[in-house]
């Protein structure tokens, strides 16, 4: 079935209890392959024979069996970004506001937000303390420098497939996988494509600061890259590719970080 907004959840929660076997996909994917086969036309009959054909075509995607407590993790993680979005919302309508009520409307909502903000962190920290397999891929995590408790719960939240798929694999979930734009003789530029939007944005924040502040490795290698001639952004893209690649193999060997071992040459 495809994702849709969280309304495909329950259905998928009663199927796995019957013991069917769900596959949750990408609408956007299910919709240009529609496309590439000439199927413009849109509708909820032709909308589900889409999907079973995308799913027969591309049938090596394993099954997602249900996880309580990773989806009540997801939820909340999803939560307090959507908070922290609201934030944003109101302190930019605040920057235009000159009328006195409307400022004072504003202040007392961002206090709300930024107290939910806070029971909501707490409560995310809590859960990763009582889920056991939660506390120890945490653990790991959080042993690198730079990445702290919300990073930690983004990935868990996120990014299940770490320390159990490929490193490409790994780079390309989160979106940092550059990919080839060649055609005959032309070389083009290497551009990285889709991925997990909202991890990537956190993962991003959290390697700005590792790699220019709280990470010696890292910050070896962004520098190299810099002074290399690439841009800083690219060098950061670069540092993230780096990262999660790390971050893949020591949750697959259950190690903690180790500046010797992880060094970039």
């Amino acid at each position: 079935m495809e994702a849709s907004g969280g309304y495909e959840r329950h259905w998928a929660k009663v199927l796995r209890q019957l013991g069917v076997e769900v596959r949750i996909v990408d609408p956007k994917r299910v919709r240009s392959f529609a496309r590439s086969a000439g199927r413009l036309a849109k509708n909820d009959k032709i909308d589900a024979a889409m999907i079973a054909w995308f799913a027969e075509t591309f049938d090596q995607a394993p099954s997602q069996a249900y996880d309580a407590a990773r989806e009540e993790l997801v939820q909340m993680v999803n939560a307090r970004q959507g908070l922290l979005d609201l934030q944003t919302t109101l302190q930019n309508r605040d920057e235009h506001s000159e009328v006195g009520a409307v400022q004072k409307m504003h202040a007392r909502l961002l206090k709300r937000v930024v107290g939910e903000v806070l029971r909501l962190e707490a409560a995310i920290a809590a859960l990763i303390k009582t889920t056991k397999r939660f506390a120890e891929l945490a653990e790991i995590i959080a042993s690198v420098p730079g990445l702290g408790e919300i990073t930690c719960a983004g990935l868990i939240a996120a990014m299940p497939e770490l320390g159990q798929v490929s490193n490409k694999v790994a780079a390309a979930l989160l979106g940092v996988a550059p990919y080839d734009d060649d055609s005959g003789k032309r070389r083009g530029e290497r551009q990285i494509k889709g991925g997990r939007r909202r991890m990537r944005n956190l993962f991003y924040m959290a390697c700005l600061g590792a790699a220019t502040q709280h990470n010696p490795v890292l910050k070896t290698f962004y520098r190299r890259l810099v002074a290399k001639g690439k841009a800083k952004k690219v060098a950061l893209v670069a540092c993230m590719r780096k990262l999660i690649v790390i971050l893949n193999i020591m949750i697959a060997r259950r190690q903690k970080w180790n500046a010797n071992l992880h060094a970039l040459s």
